[in-house]
């Protein structure tokens, strides 16, 4: 999978976009591989979704696009449900998906983001729901970015495709933190992801993503306070310890 790394460093699974010559701009290799990535995260605590070179994301590819021009309805449908998956994928991963955003993020490449769990853009980075300027429209990740960022938003950002800036991503809820160091940011993340039980911040986000109703909600909870892991996480609470799972203090 050339257009795509994957790495493990310890916990952590880093997924990197590797095309920094197309400013990472998807094709339906890149989709597919991504889509594949996103189907076994195994014990991850977290993965990291990133993209190297100047930019994160800007999209379409433009020779894939040129292809598509000829496509069918039928093989449009089928093209763009690939992207659907992928995405579905990412949204639906396991563990928590920390995406990292650097240069551009235009029209694909924001759905990535919007289906990412906490999301850190450089504080220099440029968005856009860009599909409008082609003549088209930002359907496939319409589900994804309307939940972040609410219909007062869309209304704007799908219809204009303008682009805007990490300030404005910040305060529609596309992101959730603006640096001028993503290094340092993502580590903080990390670490507070550390101190979380690892099942507990699955579950944590399997509450999101599924909105159960109360009896539900009673159950779950009660599920995780007599799990190994609530019992634990009790218990060093009650005796004024790290738990097990998090990084013990160096009292020396």
């Amino acid at each position: 999978m050339g257009a795509l790394r994957i790495e493990r460093d310890g916990d952590v699974l880093r997924v990197t976009l590797a095309r920094p010559e197309t400013r990472n701009a998807f094709d339906a290799a890149l989709i597919a591989a991504l889509a594949e990535a996103f189907v076994d995260v195994g014990t991850a605590r977290a993965v990291v979704l990133a993209g190297d070179g100047p930019s994160f994301c800007a999209g379409a590819d433009v020779e894939w696009m040129r292809s598509s021009v000829a496509l069918t309805h039928d093989e449009n449908v089928a093209d763009a449900t690939a992207l659907r998956r992928m995405l579905e994928a990412i949204d639906a991963c396991p563990a928590p998906v920390i995406a990292v955003v650097q240069g551009h993020a235009l029209g694909g490449g924001v759905g990535l983001v919007a289906c990412s769990d906490i999301v850190i853009a450089h504080d220099r980075a440029v968005f856009a729901f860009s599909e409008v300027k082609l003549g088209i429209i930002p359907a496939v990740i319409s589900p994804f970015a309307l939940r972040k960022i609410g219909d007062s938003a869309a209304r704007r950002y799908f219809v204009t495709g303008e682009r805007f800036d990490a300030a404005t991503a910040l305060r529609i809820g596309l992101v959730h933190e603006v640096t001028d160091d993503l290094p340092a940011a993502l580590g903080r993340v990390l670490g507070e992801l550390r101190t979380a039980g690892p099942r507990a911040a699955r579950h944590a986000k399997r509450l999101v993503l599924e909105r159960p109703d109360g009896p539900d909600t009673a159950r779950r909870i009660a599920e995780r306070r007599t799990s190994d892991e609530g019992q634990e996480g009790l218990r060093a609470f009650l005796e004024r310890r790290p738990p097990s799972w998090a990084p013990q203090r160096d009292d020396g």
